[in-house]
């Protein structure tokens, strides 16, 4: 039975990716900020553990709850989105973001990055078209933008160095999703983003170590 390693599966995509995996079959290790979110994880069958992304001391946890698994592929999910506006952010705001997209994946990739690699697996990290630098034509939300972009940079390191050790590494932009960050009016449901995703994950092969992919498959330019 292949396991998949989910990051930030309380709500929304993460919780999807979760109850679809467990429907064909996967073993899932999920995990979530809050206890009673990890409780209802375990419901859907998932090996629950609980995660604040934001805490050193949590993900070093992490990391002794995983020992010795193997994991085929993993997603890194959690991420918010922070205040709305272009204007410089204030310490907190900037605080609250870069740690939850940026500093989050950078300390648990050393930890998960290695599982995938035994299995010569996948490890996805869930950015936002937002994050292009080559795309941009918009200035809204510009501290989101900016840790997506620094969350790009930190995918495109760990695929020099855990591509070369057999794991193959991707950015996904989901599409825009009826999540509470997209917004009811969203053009994709959570399960056809999730859908999606897995279908062109389980597509990919070392070829694509590396790459943005909007959630269909087609490459986002940097």
């Amino acid at each position: 039975m292949p396991t998949a390693l989910i990051i930030g599966a309380s709500r929304g995509i993460g919780h999807e990716m979760v109850r679809q995996y467990r429907l064909d079959g996967w073993r899932v290790i999920a995990t979530a900020r809050k206890r009673e979110d990890c409780d209802e994880l375990a419901q859907l069958g998932a090996v629950s553990y609980q995660l604040d992304v934001t805490s050193a001391d949590s993900i070093a946890a992490l990391g002794w709850q995983l020992d010795d698994e193997q994991v085929d592929l993993a997603w890194i999910v959690a991420g918010v989105y922070g205040p709305e506006h272009a204007s410089f952010p204030t310490g907190p705001e900037f605080d609250a973001v870069m740690h939850t997209n940026v500093l989050g994946p950078m300390r648990l990739v050393p930890i998960v990055a290695p599982l995938v690699a035994t299995r010569h697996g996948k490890l996805a990290v869930l950015s936002s078209k937002m994050g292009s630098i080559g795309a941009r034509s918009s200035t809204e939300g510009t501290l989101y933008r900016a840790s997506k972009a620094a969350l790009n940079s930190v995918l495109a390191d760990t695929a020099i160095t855990y591509g070369a050790q057999g794991a193959t590494c991707v950015a996904f932009h989901p599409g825009w999703v009826q999540t509470d960050m997209g917004g009811s009016g969203a053009t994709l449901t959570v399960e056809q983003s999730v859908t999606a995703l897995r279908a062109t994950l389980a597509g990919l092969d070392t070829s694509s170590n590396g790459a943005f992919l909007n959630y269909d498959g087609s490459p986002i330019p940097w």
